[in-house]
């Protein structure tokens, strides 16, 4: 199986380059550790600090301090290979998650048009629950749990929970993972400040179910166009998304105390060597 080359494009300027090399070495890690025995993807994750020297075959997320309304998110290129746009700034170490999200989706979906048909589902309460009929769900691996509530770390950097490909079995089944981190317990749930998008095949055109207040919202978005169903999706969803998402302050600090204990672990470690180095030269 060929290897699929993402790149962590440092295009701010403004951002920690240890920061941005750290979340780049922690997303290589998640993809290989986590994501490639669930989805059957195999693929590598490596900073490129200059934004002008991209190699060819590497699909580049893009960290850019400010971008225009609905351009957020993964698109393609003129000859249809992804990319990715990410909002940055160094007042919230949050942007680590976003790149998490965008990696794993691009991985997992690379022409963003992949659609699982599976039960419908229906509001209910202050959820979902199936319901009669089909629907053809767009398969975006990190929004129905894309909240920074059920993120987890990777030596200090925080990054996004993904859906299995279970998230699609038709019933419930004991001991089957419905997301990487046990946050989905059944298929098609919905996590409180995440979405679904999918195709009702009576109507053939794109719908949402949104939780990002304390109901659920049914969104219909009409007939698709653009490059891909997740371009056309992402543009009218990603701003409302943003607007509405929380910061995760507990996990945050915790994974810049526990940046700082590996720093310190590490440079210790390099100290010990300088010493070895000095002792076998005696």
């Amino acid at each position: 199986m060929s290897v699929n080359q993402v790149g962590l494009v440092y295009k701010t300027g403004v951002l920690d380059p240890n920061l941005v090399e750290a979340a780049a070495a922690a997303l290589n890690i998640q993809v290989i550790r986590d994501l490639a025995g669930i989805w059957d993807v195999q693929a590598t994750v490596r900073y490129l600090p200059d934004p002008k020297n991209i190699p060819h075959g590497v699909w580049p997320v893009f960290l850019d301090s400010k971008l225009p309304a609905g351009a957020g998110g993964v698109h393609l290129d003129k000859k249809n290979q992804p990319y990715a746009l990410i909002a940055s700034t160094p007042d919230s170490d949050d942007w680590t998650i976003d790149a998490s999200h965008e990696t794993v989706e691009m991985l997992v979906d690379p022409g963003g048009n992949r659609l699982q048909t599976s039960r419908a589902i229906e509001i209910s309460g202050d959820g979902v629950q199936d319901s009669t009929g089909q629907f053809d769900y767009l398969v975006e691996a990190c929004d129905p749990c894309e909240a920074n509530t059920y993120a987890y770390s990777i030596d200090g950097i925080a990054v996004s929970d993904f859906i299995t490909p279970n998230f699609y079995d038709p019933v419930v089944t004991s001991g089957t993972r419905y997301s990487f981190g046990g946050n989905i317990k059944a298929p098609r749930q919905v996590l409180p400040g995440g979405y679904i998008s999918f195709v009702d095949q009576q109507s053939d055109e794109m719908e949402q179910i949104l939780l990002l207040g304390p109901k659920p919202e049914l969104k219909k978005l009409g007939p698709a166009t653009g490059s891909s169903l997740r371009v056309f999706v992402d543009a009218r969803t990603n701003p409302l998304v943003a607007k509405h998402r929380k910061p995760n302050k507990a996990l945050s600090a915790w994974c810049k105390k526990h940046r700082e204990f590996i720093a310190a672990a590490s440079q210790r470690k390099a100290r010990s060597y300088d010493l070895a180095a000095k002792e076998a030269a005696r």
